[in-house]
């Protein structure tokens, strides 16, 4: 122990190569092998030169006999002490399992008869550990030398224990002068681990039954271990007691019953393992949901009886609740293109009178957008119709035989309507500062004039110029308004207002000129509207009930010269104009108002002036619009949150 262990590698490096394994020790009911190598180092090797394995781990059929008991009858031709002897096996040896000890039948002759039983020999007679080279091995129940793998309750290798259930119970007689005896309990076939301990003066005695339906009877008359239908028991009789232990599993249903004996009450304590005899089983699968073309197919499950091995009716898997049904599996099937004469799918019921199971689902919701993409949604369930027509929801798997139809779609994926500016007019003036104009449509997706445009983003339809070539005449006072075409082609195509779901101000169209030529004034109806989502209808509301600056309602118009007249404005005329427009563009201004967040918490940020349009009279905001973008304010920005950011 105090030299450096070499890795595993380094070891096996001295080593030759295992050798074959050898033939087992056993035909059948598990024996062992071995394999054999060679040291190649003139010194030791470490490490084992044998090694072993398990071997023929199927079941002897029931007259092979006791691996240990062939071995000591071996011995009934040789003389002990010059006498033949019939040689009966000794198990279970606490203190030397794996030696052969036989007792001579008919005498209390104990003999060990070798040192070593043969390898393969069970080590106890409850157990799967085997003896090699007269040492006892742990042997797993899956049959390999080493394994501490064990089995449950029911009997199953590295099972969990849910194939069975543990029933327990107590049984009192019950005296009566026309009976000689009564039943305890029935214990079904494949039972395990059962054990019942009478108290009292009364006896137990069994009847069993196959599966093939043969009768008999055992009366347990003494203490022993004995075969009854092929199932091992082990009965202990005593003068106020008897208990019976079987380990099973039971070859057959056996009814352990009471006789009375004596005045005295009696009582039974029983406890086994009782299987779950009724399983689920997963069936073939279905034929496929379509001739041709892609279809789907899809297994079931049905309960099943282990005993008769037949399907029964549902309910008797669902008496268990460890029984859990498996739920079905699904695949695609008969994918080959259906042929060009045909050009359709044959769907195949699987029962004609009973249709299948199909998707059904409802209507579509209202799209969550007018326009820019939005989603509707839909619920979808499988149903099945019974022969009456009746319609009922359904697991979802019963559909699979077909895709599930979307519960989720797009809906007007077209562009939302978008302002469209035409060019710029010519500068109404020659020389100096004049104005221009253009025309602003709403267009929508399919390049139509339309409505549903914000008003906050329309560009605006009229701002200053300056014509770089000096004037040589005296200057208007205000810039000289645009002859027709443009200024009425401007006027009449400006967009009115949309009504939406907010209460907003709608403008009606100017009435005409109030005169044929020179200047006049046009007037319109403000409303305010709302539109009732869903009616789909507008309604007309008190004008209180409207926020933000009323569109004006009144404005001057030019309907050209009189009959002669000069085509030139007169002051008076230019002042009566444009008047109304000089008050609008007075009453209108930008103004600072306050900054916005700063864009850090810590650590230094910035901060910028919020430019808004304001009513001179009333100080309330106005839209943008109705204030001249050239006299706008330059940005202006401050820093903010100087102080450091803390440590994270």
């Amino acid at each position: 122990s105090s030299r450096t262990a070499r890795s595993e590698e380094d070891r096996d490096s001295l080593w030759d190569a295992w050798g074959s394994w050898s033939e087992c020790s056993r035909t059948c009911g598990g024996g062992a092998s071995y394999s054999l190598r060679r040291c190649l180092s003139s010194k030791t090797c470490e490490g084992r030169n044998i090694r072993y394995k398990t071997c023929s781990n199927v079941d002897c059929p029931p007259e092979a006999g006791d691996f240990r008991a062939q071995q000591c009858s071996a011995h009934n031709d040789v003389k002990y002490q010059g006498q033949f002897y019939e040689w009966l096996p000794v198990s279970n040896d606490p203190d030397n399992p794996c030696s052969l000890k036989c007792q001579a039948r008919g005498a209390a002759l104990v003999v060990e008869l070798a040192p070593k039983v043969l390898d393969g020999t069970r080590c106890y007679t409850e157990s799967l550990d085997m003896c090699i080279s007269g040492l006892c091995q742990i042997v797993g129940c899956d049959r390999q030398l080493g394994s501490a793998v064990k089995e449950d309750n029911c009997g199953v290798c590295n099972g969990d224990g849910s194939t069975c259930r543990l029933v327990r119970g107590q049984y009192k007689s019950q005296l009566s002068a026309n009976k000689l005896d009564d039943t305890v309990v029935a214990i079904p076939y494949g039972s395990r681990q059962i054990r019942l301990v009478l108290k009292g003066p009364d006896h137990l005695f069994l009847e069993t039954k196959t599966l093939q339906g043969v009768k008999s009877e055992n009366s347990l008359s003494f203490t022993g271990s004995f075969l009854v239908d092929n199932s091992s028991i082990d009965f202990q009789k005593f003068p106020d007691k008897e208990i019976l232990r079987i380990p099973g599993p039971l070859t057959a249903d056996f009814t352990i019953k009471i006789r009375y004996a004596g005045a005295a009450d009696s009582s039974v304590q029983f406890i086994f393992y009782q299987p779950i005899i009724h399983r689920w089983r997963e069936t073939d699968f279905f034929p496929c949901s379509a001739s041709c073309g892609g279809g789907y197919q899809l297994t079931s499950a049905e309960c099943f009886d282990l005993r008769s091995n037949r399907v029964v009716a549902d309910q008797y898997c669902h008496y268990y609740p460890e029984n859990i049904k498996p739920k079905p599996k699904l695949q695609e099937c008969n994918l080959d293109p259906c042929p060009a004469s045909d050009g359709y799918k044959q769907i195949m019921p699987y029962d004609l009178y009973h249709p299948l199971p199909r998707w059904e689902s409802t209507p579509w919701t209202a799209c969550s957008s007018s326009c820019g993409g939005g989603i509707q949604s839909r619920s979808v369930s499988c149903v099945e119709e019974d022969i009456q027509g009746h319609i009922s929801p359904v697991e979802e798997w019963k559909c699979m035989y077909t895709p599930k139809m979307p519960v989720v779609q797009p809906c007007n994926v077209f562009d939302c309507p978008k302002w469209l500016a035409q060019e710029w007019s010519p500068c109404t003036v020659t020389c100096g500062q004049g104005l221009r104009y253009r025309v602003v449509l709403c267009i929508d997706h399919r390049g139509m004039h339309t409505g549903g445009c914000s008003l906050k983003t329309k560009p605006h339809i009229k701002e200053e110029c300056v014509v770089p070539t000096p004037c040589y005449k005296p200057k208007e006072k205000l810039p000289v308004e645009a002859k027709l075409p443009w200024y009425k082609q401007a006027q009449e195509l400006e967009e009115g207002a949309v009504v939406s779901e907010e209460p907003s101000f709608i403008p009606e169209a100017w009435s005409t000129c109030s005169v044929t030529c020179g200047v006049g004034s046009q007037v319109r109806p403000v409303k305010c509207q709302v539109l009732l989502s869903f009616s789909q209808s507008v309604a007309d509301l008190p004008i209180d009930e409207c926020e933000g600056p009323k569109p004006v309602s009144q404005r001057a118009c030019y309907s050209g010269p009189c009959s002669g007249e000069a085509t030139e404005y007169t002051p008076e005329e230019t002042e009566l104009l444009y008047s109304s427009l000089q008050e609008f563009d007075e009453l209108y201004d930008w103004e600072y108002k306050g900054f916005t967040e700063c864009s850090e918490s810590c650590g230094g940020g910035v901060q910028e002036a919020v430019v808004t349009c304001l009513n001179k009279q009333t100080r309330e905001t106005a839209d943008e619009m109705l204030c001249i973008t050239s006299r706008r304010p330059p940005q202006l920005l401050k820093a903010c949150s100087l102080d450091p950011c803390p440590p994270r």
